[in-house]
């Protein structure tokens, strides 16, 4: 409800009735009166307009009172006891003004409710006691729920003689069924008659776990409104749920009236937490059963869930107990090099007969194995992409075509379908296929007729006809069951641990075809440095001879040739040493340990003999350089890639200068390398890395595996490197190990 909307809406009908707020009716039934409370100060602050009736009150002068004028000072302290001790309220008799009440007090938000309800025949304990006992020697002796709920009906209208008692069962839909029946001889029967969900609309449905019995003393009343209608403290209406009290819906009371009913007893039959069904007693005169007698009929109604959870239980553990053995030898059966669908195939169990179905489905990695009666292939693809689209990881209906249309066509196969997600995959998925299933409904009145215009009360009313109305109903299964859903569950568990199991198996698989790789490359890259560099070494040896001993005898074209060659040579020279060194890199082993980065490029820098082979250039490496974790050896020749480059492409500025240091960034060391060379386009810095890769002139000495290699050491580190650069401004090259 809306901040703005706090009280009951001025019109109701059929066509809104399910968001009716019928806990805050603002209305009392006319057998008590409803009294509220400030639970500190025990002052009435509302009211039910009926207080002189019952009180000699009257209404205007009953709101503000204490309430220990009208109950007195001890039962006064109790309610306070209850409220401070938080022990919940009991029950207590008084007389006030003659008239005998039951005060029934709860808390509701900032209110302490009070339901003063007459007391009605004097009960007698003793009769109270024997009831009880004849509900539980009644029940307890019952095998199965047909039989149960037969029994409950009986007990019902023995104990409260009801013109009709019904058990109503509900459906997954929430439409409803008489499943027992007990009535007098006159009446017409109901048994087996359908109700639709509408008839019991969701907030009803839900108020019933709050409050479980619920009484209408005379479906003809005249309501009591209570005033002020608002709570001046929270200008909020008074939440009734849990008050026995609380006024009827107006819809509710024309839907009964139409049905010729004049009272009515309704009980929740909560099974597992969830709402069962409905013991539902209807009389056809007003009819009062006071609190002691619906106290004996919650508990006959609450002796009736529990037996009806125990049978539920009872065929659940069996049935768990029978799939768990099949599912068991499916299982063992699946071997670890078969794909899931060829082992599915070969198993002496069928899949589908851990579940009753009459065809199923595995749809792996967009392969589809069909068992059994089931849609064509396309047809179970399309039912895949329906299934893809839901949230549930397990999914099922009875009625696939009411959710998805297409399903018309091959309802015969495929009304009802119970399904899983395999892995982690969105279209993976195992299918049970579950056939039509010929059915026809008796329903209480025409469903498809559930409302008639009102001319008097100018609004949509409830249908006034309930004759038996028969439908032929098609495209719906059987409905699938708990242990079904559970056996599913378990199922899914199963096969996800063999997809694992598999997965395991191919990465372990591909390591060991990698290990092998990786010692064939290995092979191949000494094969290279002993196979290559034999005839390498023979080429430039007699290219070397041809200059020394005879260029004065040659012609100048011949020596130049001469020269190409030896420059040919020692350039392959350096290529394979680079293929050596990025192997060694790609196929080694980590060896750290914490060494200071300072040392380590004074060490390159000597070897790279600055002072002779590069004078004009100035090297500036930072005081505070931190020390790393990683493999030395590795991290030397990651520095000595990148110096070597920074010093080889700004050689050619006016005043060459290289600067190392470090910057923090996001909880890391970022160690850092500029220079003031020639730069590298932007289009062009996301390729320095690739092997063999060269994006500058021609003139500058180098194979393009250099920045391979300072690549693959990052990478090995769990690192990262990135470049800034602009041609013709030089370069700086960040990374982190």
């Amino acid at each position: 409800m809306s901040e703005e909307q706090f009280s009951y809406p001025e019109k109701v009908d059929v066509q809104n009735c399910d968001k009716e707020p019928i806990h805050i009716i603002g209305k009392a039934q006319a057998h008590g009166v409803i009294v509220a409370a400030n639970p500190q100060t025990f002052q009435v602050t509302q009211a039910s307009e009926n207080t002189l009736k019952f009180f000699g009150i009257s209404h205007q002068d009953f709101l503000g009172i204490s309430l220990e004028k009208l109950i007195g000072e001890l039962p006064v302290k109790r309610l306070q006891t209850s409220i401070f001790e938080e022990s919940g309220f009991t029950a207590e008799e008084l007389k006030i003004n003659e008239n005998s009440f039951v005060m029934l007090a709860h808390l509701s938000g900032d209110n302490l409710i009070l339901d003063f309800e007459i007391l009605g025949k004097t009960w007698n304990p003793t009769h109270f006691q024997q009831q009880l006992t004849s509900i539980i020697n009644g029940l307890d002796t019952t095998e199965s729920i047909p039989s149960l709920c037969d029994r409950a009906a009986k007990l019902m209208k023995d104990i409260f003689d009801y013109d009709r008692v019904m058990v109503y069962r509900f459906d997954e839909e929430w439409n409803g069924e008489v499943v027992a029946e007990e009535k007098e001889e006159h009446l017409e029967s109901w048994l087996d008659l359908h109700y639709p969900a509408s008839d019991i609309p969701s907030q009803s449905r839900k108020l019933f776990l709050k409050h479980k019995v619920r009484i209408i003393s005379d479906v003809n009343y005249e309501p009591v409104p209570i005033a002020s209608e608002i709570f001046p403290v929270t200008n909020k209406p008074l939440d009734l749920s849990r008050s026995a009290l609380r006024g009827v819906s107006p819809i509710h009371i024309e839907y009964l009236q139409n049905m010729k009913v004049g009272a009515s007893l309704t009980a929740a039959i909560i099974v597992n937490g969830n709402l069962w069904g409905l013991v539902a007693c209807h009389h056809y005169s007003a009819k009062f059963i006071n609190y002691y007698q619906r106290e004996t009929c919650k508990f006959l109604t609450q002796v009736f869930s529990n037996n009806i959870s125990t049978i539920q239980t009872g065929i659940f553990n069996k049935k768990i107990s029978e799939n768990s053995e099949l599912r068991q030898r499916i299982v063992e059966e699946l071997k670890i090099e078969d794909s899931l669908a060829e082992g599915l195939a070969k198993t002496s169990v069928p899949f589908t007969s851990l579940i009753e179905s009459e065809g199923g489905a595995v749809i792996l990695d967009n392969e589809i194995k069909a068992f059994g009666k089931t849609p064509k292939e396309a047809e179970v693809l399309e039912i895949r992409d329906f299934l893809a689209q839901k949230d549930e990881v397990i999914f099922h209906t009875k009625n696939l075509k009411n959710q998805y249309p297409k399903a018309e066509k091959y309802k015969k196969s495929a009304s009802g379908i119970l399904s899983f997600k395999l892995g982690r995959a969105e279209d993976n998925f195992i299918i049970w296929f579950r056939p039509e299933v010929a059915e026809t409904v008796s329903w209480g009145g025409d469903p498809n007729n559930k409302v008639s215009y009102n001319e008097e009360k100018q609004r949509l009313s409830p249908r006034k006809s309930f004759e038996k109305w028969t439908e032929k109903l098609d495209g719906i299964s059987h409905s699938w069951q708990d242990y079904d859903l559970e056996t599913a569950k378990v199922f899914r568990e199963n096969l996800n641990q063999f997809l694992l199991a598999k997965q395991k198996e191919e990465i372990s698989r591909l390591n060991q075809n990698l290990e092998e790789a990786n010692k064939d490359l290995e092979l191949f890259s000494y094969g290279i440095s002993h196979d290559l560099r034999s005839p390498l070494r023979g080429i430039n040896g007699f290219a070397q001879i041809l200059k020394e001993d005879f260029s004065r005898d040659l012609p100048a074209e011949a020596s130049e040739t001469i020269d190409t060659i030896l420059k040919a040579s020692n350039r392959m020279e350096g290529i394979i040493d680079d293929i050596l060194s990025f192997s060694k890199i790609t196929s080694g082993e980590l060896e750290k340990e914490k060494f200071s980065n300072k040392k380590l490029l004074e060490e390159l820098l000597s070897s790279f003999n600055i002072r002779t082979n590069f004078p004009d250039t100035e090297v500036v490496i930072a005081e505070n350089l931190p020390e790393t974790f990683g493999d030395r050896r590795m991290v030397f020749q990651l520095w000595s890639n990148l110096v070597g480059n920074a010093l080889k492409y700004s050689q050619r500025a006016k005043a060459p200068k290289l600067e190392i240091g470090s910057i923090s960034e996001n909880n890391r060391e970022v160690f850092y390398i500029k220079d003031n060379g020639i730069g590298i386009a932007k289009n062009d810095q996301d390729k320095i890395f690739n092997v063999f890769s060269r994006v500058s002139k021609n003139d500058f000495k180098g194979t393009g595996v250099g920045l391979s290699i300072v690549a693959r050491i990052i990478e090995k580190h769990n690192g990262k490197i990135w470049i800034e650069s602009e041609p013709g401004k030089g370069s700086t090259f960040f990374f982190y190990l």
